[in-house]
C-alpha cells in the first residue's frame, strides 16, 4: 500500500480577502461614525492593503473593521500584518501585507515539532515554500493536523494534496 502525504502550506486566499476588503469598504461608506472623515481601503500591490483616514482613531476603527470581515470570510489573522499609524500629509495611514508562503526557518521549525511529538513513522520534507508530510497511513496525517492545531504557531497554516 503506498504511503499517504500531505502539503502544509501558508496561503491566502486573495478571492477571499478580496471581498473582505470590499465589505469593509462598503461598510466605511456607510457607517455614521466614518462619515466626514474620508475613511478609504484598497488594495496596494499583489498582497499589500492600505487604510486611509483624516484621524488616527478613525483609521484604527478601519483596520478593526477589516479584521472583522477577514474573519468572516475565513481568512486567518495570523496572515495580516498591520503597521502602526502614520501621518502622510493631512491623513492616517496604515499600511498591512499578507504573508504567504512557509520559511525555511517556519518549515524547520515545524519539521522538528512534527518530530519530537507526532507519529514516529511520519517524515517531512521542505519543498521550496511547502512542507511535505508523508506517513503510513492517513490517521498519521491527521494527527499531525491535530498537533499542528494545539501548537501556537505565529502564522496561519493550510493542508493541501491530502492523499
Amino acid at each position: 500500500m503506498a504511503d499517504s502525504s500531505m502539503d502544509i502550506v501558508s496561503k491566502v486566499d486573495r478571492q477571499e480577502a478580496d471581498n473582505a476588503l470590499q465589505q469593509a469598504a462598503k461598510e466605511l461608506t456607510t457607517r455614521f461614525d466614518f462619515k466626514g472623515t474620508d475613511t478609504t481601503i484598497e488594495w496596494k500591490g499583489e498582497l499589500g492593503v492600505e487604510l486611509t483616514s483624516s484621524t488616527e482613531d478613525r483609521v484604527k476603527a478601519a483596520l478593526e473593521v477589516f479584521r472583522e470581515k477577514l474573519i468572516k470570510r475565513g481568512v486567518s489573522l495570523k496572515a495580516l500584518k498591520a503597521g502602526d499609524p502614520r501621518v502622510s500629509g493631512k491623513e492616517y495611514k496604515i499600511n498591512c501585507d499578507f504573508n504567504a508562503g512557509i520559511s525555511q526557518e517556519q518549515a524547520k521549525k515545524i519539521g522538528k515539532l512534527i518530530r519530537d511529538e507526532g507519529p514516529k513513522n511520519v517524515k517531512t520534507q521542505i519543498q521550496g515554500d511547502e512542507l511535505r508530510v508523508t506517513g503510513k497511513s492517513r490517521d498519521d496525517l491527521q494527527e499531525v493536523q491535530k498537533l499542528l492545531a494545539d501548537a501556537e504557531l505565529d502564522f496561519a497554516v493550510q493542508y493541501q494534496n491530502y492523499r
